[in-house]
């Protein structure tokens, strides 16, 4: 090939590259609002977007894996989290974990409820966009350790000590995951709270929907009389109801501990009854 030949491929393949940009570019704007459920962005989505950015949240968190990685993305939070738990947490975060322990800083951002509610709104429409799969693994929110370390189970745990003492919280939801935390043996030894991560024992991702769809299905055995009440039974007394086909246990008798009926208190129970509750 002689320089004039060279010349004339290597513009060949610019303007052919070129091309393809071009097209690819124009079909991806064409599919931007199908991608994004465009129609879906109302007033509160916008407000929210602009709580977001008022707030600085990006400088901590990311969406589609992008911002600081200094806490966990936000992507698909509330596909793991309902409402409820989001507005509690939104109001005083230091209710839900031990600064001391958890070594977590969020601050208290003193948002008002009509700013959190477009918040949730926002990251509630982010949730729903189609990217892909991306980011490419599941965001643990736990704020759980590893069964024997200190060391957090989600990737957004800070390492720097605590900037003031937790807070004593009133919140049953917040008390109710730190009692998932705390309970001997810790709830998030045998369970993860992420759709298809099973461990010893089996994902609690929206265990209020599974809880109300076992106790419906006509081959509950157990003595609860409602949904929460089954939730109550499963933690107090795990052998009341086995799942057919469920590899949790054996000869009628679950593999969970039947201890919390005797280490906590019926307040406690409940407790981690409404935390559960508010999992998807």
């Amino acid at each position: 090939m002689n320089k004039r030949q060279a010349r004339l491929f290597a513009i060949g393949c610019t303007a052919a590259a070129t091309f393809v940009f071009i097209g690819l570019t124009i079909d991806s704007h064409r599919q931007f609002p199908k991608l994004t459920n465009a129609q879906n962005i109302t007033p509160e989505v916008t407000r929210g977007k602009d709580v977001w950015h008022d707030n600085n949240c990006i400088n901590c968190h990311t969406l589609f894996g992008e911002g600081a990685y200094y806490a966990p993305d936000l992507t698909k939070i509330t596909q793991h989290r309902g409402a409820a738990y989001l507005q509690a947490y939104m109001r005083d975060p230091a209710q839900f974990y031990d600064e001391n322990k958890h070594r977590r800083l969020m601050p208290r951002q003193d948002l008002s409820e009509s700013d959190i509610t477009d918040l949730i709104a926002f990251l509630d429409w982010v949730s729903k966009v189609d990217n892909a799969g991306w980011p490419p693994r599941p965001i643990l929110v736990t704020g759980a350790t590893l069964p024997g370390t200190d060391r957090p189970l989600d990737p957004g745990a800070a390492t720097a000590p605590a900037a003031r003492p937790v807070e004593q919280s009133s919140n049953p939801i917040a008390l109710g995951e730190r009692v998932f935390r705390s309970a001997q043996p810790a709830c998030t030894s045998c369970h993860s709270i992420v759709a298809g991560v099973n461990m010893a024992g089996p994902s609690l991702a929206g265990a209020g929907e599974r809880a109300a769809a076992t106790f419906t299905s006509g081959n509950y055995k157990g003595e609860a009389k409602d949904v929460d009440g089954y939730l109550r039974e499963a933690i107090t007394h795990p052998s009341a109801h086995i799942a057919a086909g469920g590899m949790y246990g054996a000869n009628g008798v679950s593999f969970m501990p039947a201890t919390y009926r005797d280490t906590l208190t019926q307040e406690q129970i409940d407790q981690v009854v409404a935390y559960l509750m508010t999992l998807k």
